[in-house]
């Protein structure tokens, strides 16, 4: 198994996982046009990813999804709740689950699907799990519960959002009622709270461990950075960050 992210941010989020035997996308935060192209800039073939699987409605997740699925006829899986208040058009092939929904197979890749605490109708992340190896990602959530340490506890590999420093938060430019909600419950993670979830799982499995919607405005890669080597210095061979306007390469399991 691998990953690869297409970009991670407020102004779009994609990532890939592909295993020998199947291609799934995780979120569509692009353009159409935007998105083919960042994919041949991977080497990707559109027609290779067999589905598509969307954490929640917000427009950085969501912006391409309709085009893509009916462009290509994709298969996309989402929850009930962000189908509820999706509004990207028609799906010809759509498969709702529930934020607590069993683990299920998309060829052999298997997704288990998780809650999170975030401002949206349902979200959801996902744990992938294909031949004794796990890849666990987490963004979009705003406090850490005991549900996601058990999902991450022992993953293989990790993409870990760091959003924002706190206090760069409180002196930076958004107005008061947006410094709140993105530091809130139901927000975003704080490079502390990254390192406190860290702290939190048996992280000793890690071969990547990939920091990812590192806000522009509220956060630098060295603060993000510093705060997961706080947690242990030994993370620092296996640590990447990811960027907003450039996919990064894969990350391979094996």
């Amino acid at each position: 198994m691998r990953f690869a992210s297409l970009g991670s941010g407020s102004r779009g989020n994609a990532t890939l996982v592909r295993a020998d035997d199947g291609c799934l996308l995780v979120d569509c935060g692009y353009s159409l046009r935007e998105f083919e192209a960042r994919c041949k800039l991977l080497g990707v073939a559109v027609e290779e990813i067999d589905a598509l699987l969307v954490t929640h409605e917000h427009s950085d997740h969501l912006k391409g999804v309709g085009a893509l699925a009916r462009k290509y006829r994709l298969p996309v899986w989402m929850s009930h709740g962000t189908f509820q208040n999706s509004r990207c058009g028609d799906i010809p092939d759509l498969h709702l689950f529930g934020s607590h929904s069993p683990p299920f197979r998309l060829g052999g890749i298997e997704v288990t699907p998780y809650a999170v605490p975030h401002d949206a109708r349902e979200p959801t992340q996902f744990v992938f799990a294909h031949k004794g190896f796990r890849l666990g990602l987490l963004t979009d959530a705003g406090s850490i519960t005991p549900h996601i340490l058990s999902r991450l506890d022992g993953v293989d590999a990790l993409l870990l959002e760091c959003n924002h420093d706190r206090e760069m938060l409180q002196r930076g430019p958004y107005p008061p009622s947006l410094k709140a909600r993105v530091g809130g419950d139901f927000g975003h993670l704080s490079n502390e709270q990254a390192g406190r979830l860290l702290s939190g799982i048996d992280h000793g499995r890690l071969r990547h461990l990939v920091l990812g919607h590192l806000s522009e405005k509220n956060n630098h890669p060295e603060l993000a950075i510093g705060a997961v080597l706080a947690v242990s210095e030994a993370l620092e061979p296996i640590l990447s960050v990811l960027a907003q306007d450039e996919g990064s390469g894969w990350f391979e399991l094996t």
